[in-house]
């Protein structure tokens, strides 16, 4: 604003005087026409003193001053418009007033323009203080202007804002004009009489008006923007400060803006606030608001607390269809699938119907149980109401069917579509993949991309972990190119994806490459770049690799430091399992029982199962793997009589075993020779806990008859065998046969996993061994032409050991080691 000092003029008036003034521009703002306010300094001896003040009032070519004393006239020389003014008598709350163009100004008015208060002190060099009150007749000036404003908003609220629950100081007005921006103040001491007793029939959003009750919701408030953005943003106690600001003013705020909060706390988990804002809720007595009580029941599901939830849902005087999906949602996610089951069946007793999105969410929990039966009967309902058309009904219909391991129902389901999308595909790619079909997987992919169907990021994640499965590394690189291709590569978890991918395929040196020039890694990616080490037999590099992470300000979680313990427990490597442990007490990851079980068998597996034993027993929880974990550790330490009767506190105290449980307890039977407890308890599978024999078992059951010397017995019960023989199981016979020196059944069982597995080098191997201890040179030389003919080559053998915290590798024939020489003195003189 530019500032100009205008000429000396002459004051015209009784006691007359004169003196120099200053002006200023006023056309940079026009909130309040051309009419602005300054004090003028009042130290002068001819002036009467403080708290009497002067006040220049600017208007366009001419300046006015009004003075304590008489009335006064100023002709300004810049301009021929002469104004008079005159000077009110002193009364408290009235303004200073120019008697010719009949306006007011007041010095403290909240409607003053905001550089006001700060351009006083600056422009003239003085001290503000609060004007000197003076009287004007009622009903004239600013009061005239302030009750025809307060007219205009009880006529029409609507064209103002309402600002009293969101301003943030006294100074900004409660209510606003949306055209001129005029302010109102409820409190305001030059409001009529009237105003207060319009006020008091007034409750947020609800003015009376007229003969009735009318709703007038303001833009900025009741539509919930203010309170949106602060939910959006996170700023929930701020927003509930707000939400309990309206309550405490006994006014009724729209079921909108409790709706915003809960869904804000729903996206945070903020199972505090979300607490407050149903005690807010009850406070309003909207506690029977079914769409409240319905976002409530998903509030506390998705902040984890179901029984919350379900209290809420029981005490609401009625369900509709949507307070029956939110409260069976809860259990599904939480994994509770049997109980979202049972309360999908109590819906339909109530004879309500259900809906497509209730058919979706109680379909995928029959898949997480694997419930074909419920999921067919849910098949039969959906057709009946006409939603197979559907294509997310139809695309959950194959997911439910591929996970319960109908592969062809679910195809059929699929070519039956009378409309797919992407998901339709991913689901059922995800189904082969699932089943390790991995074959039909990519074959449907080629399908797929012949209808021109354009995969997302979802696709390429199933097609390699399904190349992963097959070690399938051609079309894992085509799939990379596509991925490059189409621009996914930037994906972080697609790419942590084809890391996974080709460090199963045993290529961990491109794995690593690839996890080196990420743009950006998670712990995702870290993850499965640990594992790929890890399944590579790589455990010192695992190790490594973990110290980088950390390094780098990567924070570990649970599956890291299951992976970490997996890799110590394949290496022994007892001392960095140790470390690894104090690091999970440090982190609070102890109390998860998949860190808990693998803890127990990293220690089993390093021979110490005492020490696994007793954080055993302190496990806070325990599940089937924490039993089968020690049921296991027993089994590889030659402790039979311990695993079994582990495996009988298992039952007593309510565990089910399961496959693995089975498989633990026979190869401890099978290691320690206790040939008749392992025939019981192979034969107990089924008629106790309906556990079918896999090839497994049946493996495990070959090897416990072998080790015993029944080599006649083992290959008999191969033979009746109601599932084909695998080569594990036919391999563990030749093994028999080796360590018993039986040539004849150790040449059947090498033929037929030759058979099964034509490049593996083993049972050549075997067979070779067994040839030498018979002394049958000429089969001998046999089996190892035999060998070079199929172009079967042996991988050396490596064996490993921890000395002073540091692993020492040794490879057949190998004379890298630094004590190389010293070693294989030892060696010879423990031969000798």
């Amino acid at each position: 604003m530019a500032m100009t000092t205008t000429t000396t003029t002459t004051l015209i008036g009784r006691g007359g005087g004169g003196g120099e003034v200053i002006c200023f521009n006023p056309n940079d703002d026009r909130r309040h026409g051309s009419l602005f306010f300054l004090f003028l300094s009042a130290d002068r001896p001819s002036l009467p003193p403080p708290p009497h003040r002067s006040l220049l009032l600017l208007c366009p070519h001419s300046l006015i001053i009004i003075r304590p004393t008489n009335e006064y006239a100023l002709s300004s020389s810049s301009a021929s418009l002469t104004c008079t003014t005159a000077l009110l008598p002193p009364s408290k709350g009235r303004p200073r007033m120019d008697v010719t163009r009949k306006e007011a100004l007041w010095i403290n008015n909240r409607s003053n323009p905001h550089w006001v208060r700060a351009r006083l002190p600056v422009m003239l060099q003085f001290q503000q203080r609060k004007p000197s009150a003076f009287s004007t007749p009622r009903g004239t000036g600013r009061l005239v202007r302030i009750e025809q404003l307060w007219q205009e908003f009880f006529s029409d609220p609507s064209q103002w804002w309402d600002n009293r629950l969101t301003k943030k100081s006294p100074k900004h007005p409660d209510f606003k004009h949306k055209r001129t921006l005029e302010g109102l103040w409820v409190d305001g001491w030059l409001n009529p009489s009237w105003v207060k007793e319009k006020m008091a029939s007034m409750t947020l959003g609800h003015i009376q008006s007229g003969d009735g009750l009318r709703s007038r919701v303001p833009d900025s408030f009741y539509n919930g923007d203010k309170l949106s953005k602060l939910c959006e943003e996170g700023r929930l106690k701020e927003a509930l400060h707000m939400l309990e600001l309206m309550v405490q003013q006994t006014t009724k705020p729209p079921i909108h803006a409790y709706v915003c909060l809960l869904k804000g706390c729903s996206r945070r988990k903020a199972l505090a606030e979300g607490k407050q804002v149903h005690a807010l809720i009850v406070q309003s007595e909207l506690g029977s608001n079914i769409f409240l009580a319905n976002t409530l029941v998903h509030m506390y599901s998705e902040c984890g607390s179901v029984l919350h939830a379900h209290k809420v849902f029981s005490n609401m005087p009625q369900h509709n269809v949507y307070s029956w999906t939110a409260i069976i949602s809860a259990y599904a996610d939480r994994g509770e699938v049997e109980e979202a089951i049972n309360l999908f069946q109590q819906m339909q007793e109530t004879g309500l119907a259900p809906d497509k999105v209730l058919f979706v969410v109680v379909l995928k929990a029959c898949a997480r149980l694997a419930g074909l039966e419920q999921g067919r009967q849910l098949h039969s309902d959906i057709i009946k109401r006409g939603f197979q058309s559907d294509v997310i009904v139809g695309s959950t219909l194959v997911n439910m069917y591929a996970k319960c391991g109908c592969t062809k129902d679910a195809r059929e389901l699929f070519d039956n579509m009378s409309e797919r999308n992407v998901v339709s595909w991913n689901a059922m790619i995800a189904g082969y993949a699932q089943n390790g079909l991995g074959k039909e997987a990519l074959a449907l992919y080629e399908q797929m991309k012949q209808e021109g169907m354009q995969p997302n990021n979802v696709t390429f994640i199933l097609l390699l972990k399904a190349c992963a499965s097959l070690a399938a590394l051609e079309q894992g690189k085509q799939l990379h190119s596509e991925i490059i291709k189409r621009g996914f590569q930037s994906d972080v978890v697609v790419s942590s994806t084809l890391v996974d991918m080709y460090a199963k395929c045993g290529c961990t040196e491109d794995a690593r490459e690839l996890f080196d020039n990420m743009s950006e890694r998670d712990v995702v990616s870290w993850n499965a770049m640990i594992a790929g080490y890890a399944q590579n037999g790589l455990g010192k590099e695992t190790l490594v690799l973990y110290e980088q992470m950390k390094q780098e300000g990567l924070q570990p979680n649970n599956v890291t430091f299951v992976l970490l313990l997996k890799a110590c427990a394949s290496l022994a490597a007892l001392k960095q399992g140790k470390q690894l442990h104090s690091e999970i007490i440090r982190r609070g990851f102890q109390s998860d029982v998949v860190v808990g079980s693998t803890l127990v068998d990293m220690y089993a597996k390093c021979g110490c199962t005492e020490d696994a034993r007793g954080l055993f027993d302190n496990m806070s929880e325990r599940d089937v793997v924490s039993w089968n974990a020690m049921i296991a550790g027993y089994a590889q330490n030659g402790l039979a009589q311990e695993a079994l009767a582990l495996f009988e506190q298992m039952q007593r105290e309510g565990t089910k075993p399961d496959e693995v449980t089975y498989i633990s307890v026979l190869s401890a039977c099978a290691h320690s020779g206790l040939v008749d407890q392992g025939h019981y308890v192979f034969d107990s599978m089924c008629k106790n806990h309906g556990v079918t024999p896999a090839k497994e078992h049946y493996a495990c059951m070959v090897d416990l008859l072998g080790r015993a010397g029944c080599l006649a017995d083992a290959e008999s019960f191969i033979n009746k065998m109601p599932i084909q023989p695998s080569s594990v199981v036919w391999m563990t016979l030749l093994g028999a046969a080796r360590n018993h020196g039986h040539v004849e059944i150790g040449r059947r069982a090498f033929d037929r996993v030759v058979k099964l597995e034509p490049k593996d080098a083993a049972p050549y191997v075997l067979l070779s061994n067994i040839y030498a201890a018979a002394g049958r040179k000429d089969e001998l030389a046999k089996i190892r032409n035999e060998m070079k003919e199929a172009g079967v080559k042996k991988m050396p053998g490596c064996n490993w050991i921890e000395v002073d915290n540091q692993l020492h590798a040794f490879v057949v024939g190998d004379a890298t080691h630094p004590q190389s020489k010293e070693i294989q003195a030892e060696l010879d003189r423990l031969v000798g």
